[in-house]
């Protein structure tokens, strides 16, 4: 069935992923300076930057530095306007549920009663796996492939049950998820779903909730078998970096992971940190970690075993 093209912005990289999931790549006249995926989406006209250098600072001066820019009532990233205007979209991807991963939709909403007063704003809030199936619902209805977003979501969900059959039953290893480093921050929103489909069991957090800060002493009570390292935001390669430059208390040396080599990096951008279609591969990719004897062990390009020895720790 055919559509009329529409005009599409997104300030999301899930919902440009999404959109791309749906075939709508063509229509995307603007991304964020994030979007990466799927390979060239890059290269639309950006109308985001952020105000911190997340290369060359450690995790705990990222974060002091997003927490001094919300304390204030500020925000990290900008919003070129001007570009917003002369791109004079049909359909905006936005969203509340997290000032650090996206333009907010205060901000957003603002600028396009300015700027783009015809366009429809659509935000995206998912907290769940079920809340993701939904989200493409949502874009297929408005981009008008209804039915396009309909199999993509029947496509993902036997995907996630399937997985969920093969791991049922079988031993469960206790999984810290580390959503950020310094802080340590726990699990949440649709992580934890992510680990029990893989057949784990997920420590110090909660599904549909939001991830928090916890504290290394407590990721050290929980004694977990598998860590799993995926700052928000960060590939892999992000997250090697981080490493050469954090140290982590000596409480955690005696982590059971850490004593039997089991910590891991995933690319938290491709599997984590974005509510869109790759969610899934992320839960497949976790369940070869747990349980490689079932499913083979993940290639290097979907996870990195980071050699214990390389760790450093504070005295």
């Amino acid at each position: 069935m055919c559509k009329d093209r529409i005009k599409i912005i997104s300030l999301l990289p899930s919902a440009t992923e999404i959109v791309c999931a749906l075939g709508l790549g063509e229509d995307l006249v603007g991304v964020t300076h994030e979007c990466d995926f799927p390979p060239g989406i890059g290269s639309r006209p950006h109308l985001t930057a952020s105000k911190i250098n997340h290369e060359r600072s450690t995790s705990r001066e990222i974060d002091h530095a997003v927490r001094s820019q919300l304390d204030g009532h500020g925000s990290i990233y900008t919003l070129d306007e001007d570009l917003l205007a002369e791109l004079s979209p049909d359909l905006i991807l936005t969203q509340e549920l997290c000032e650090v991963c996206a333009v907010s939709y205060r901000t957003v909403s603002a600028a396009a009663r300015m700027c783009a007063a015809n366009a429809e704003i659509v935000s995206l809030e998912p907290n769940t796996i079920e809340d993701i199936y939904s989200n493409i619902l949502t874009v297929g209805e408005v981009a008008g492939v209804r039915e396009t977003a309909e199999d993509l979501v029947l496509l993902l969900r036997e995907r996630f049950e399937d997985l969920k059959a093969i791991t049922c039953g079988l031993n469960r290893p206790r999984v810290m998820m580390l959503e950020w480093l310094d802080p340590p921050f726990t699990p949440g929103h649709w992580v934890p779903e992510q680990v029990e489909a893989a057949g784990g069991f997920c420590l110090l957090g909660e599904a549909g909730q939001k991830s928090s800060t916890t504290t290394y002493p407590a990721v050290a009570e929980s004694n977990a078998d598998v860590l799993v390292l995926i700052p928000c935001g960060y590939s892999t390669a992000d997250i090697l970096r981080q490493l050469e430059i954090t140290f982590f208390p000596e409480v955690l040396r005696h982590l059971p992971a850490i004593r039997n080599d089991n910590v891991w990096a995933m690319d938290a951008s491709a599997y984590f940190s974005r509510p869109g279609p790759r969610v899934i591969d992320g839960a497949e990719v976790l369940a070869k970690i747990l349980h490689p004897e079932i499913l083979g062990a993940p290639t290097e390009l979907e996870a990195v075993r980071i050699d214990i020895t390389a760790l450093k720790f504070s005295g």
